[in-house]
């Protein structure tokens, strides 16, 4: 079985959290997807699970952290162009998402962005130039 990563992430509004999670990009799968999670896929080896807060609760004894006050992760996708970066951070803002909630770095050989989700996870979708980073 190849090395996948899964990220469970706990939602308020799990059909809105799904409509935003397509509009940046994922593919939700029907097949491991119900009333109490989505499944959102981001490649083959990457897959987000949205959990309704309940559902969520169900897999530990702790308390469930709010990522509007909190921050426990930051997940950074990679994009195959500065582009399609911006492109990323203009459809979360259009879904429910904030744009731009740090200052966006341009290095010249990697650009970023940030937003966070209607939940207040924040991601960073970032471009780099490899080839300019092997002559450094």
């Amino acid at each position: 079985m190849p090395k996948m990563l899964f990220v469970n992430l706990p939602v308020t509004d799990l059909a809105a959290a799904t409509r935003f999670y397509e509009a940046i990009g994922f593919e939700k799968n029907d097949q491991f997807s119900n009333e109490q999670a989505s499944s959102m896929v981001w490649s083959e080896a990457i897959i987000f699970q949205l959990m309704t807060r309940d559902y969520y609760q169900t897999f530990t004894s702790k308390p469930i952290a709010d990522a509007r006050e909190t921050s426990a992760a930051l997940f950074a996708l990679s994009r195959d162009s500065r582009d399609e970066v911006d492109a990323m951070v203009e459809a979360a803002a259009k879904v429910g998402g904030t744009a731009d909630i740090r200052e966006a770095q341009d290095m010249g050989f990697m650009y970023l962005r940030s937003f966070a989700d209607p939940d207040g996870n924040v991601f960073e979708p970032a471009w780099m130039d490899m080839s300019a980073m092997a002559g450094a």
